[in-house]
């Protein structure tokens, strides 16, 4: 199923920058990145409990925001770019 995750991290100190860093590495290996704060990920039910148990225990829920977008299976239907930096088929090879 298609995930799309978009947080708001508090970067007034080290710490929230830090905590920034964390949630990007997070999102990172899990899917990809479609706008500063976005990520788009396909994953099964487990992986998406894993990630947002991961996200939640990084963040600081006094200051930073966090967001799941379910987007299902079916997801190619409910899915449209416009614009530059054209995405990457998930599901697709890795290699071309």
């Amino acid at each position: 199923m298609l995930i799309l995750v978009t947080y708001d991290v508090s970067t007034m100190d080290r710490e929230g920058q830090r905590r920034l860093r964390n949630v990007s590495k997070i999102c990172q290996n899990y899917g990809q990145r479609v706008q500063n704060s976005v990520f788009e990920c396909v994953v099964d039910a487990t992986q998406f409990a894993v990630l947002k148990m991961k996200l939640i225990d990084v963040i600081d829920q006094g200051e930073d925001s966090l967001r799941f977008y379910q987007l299902g299976n079916n997801y190619k239907n409910k899915v449209e770019h416009v614009g530059v930096k054209e995405s990457l088929d998930l599901e697709g090879p890795l290699i071309l």
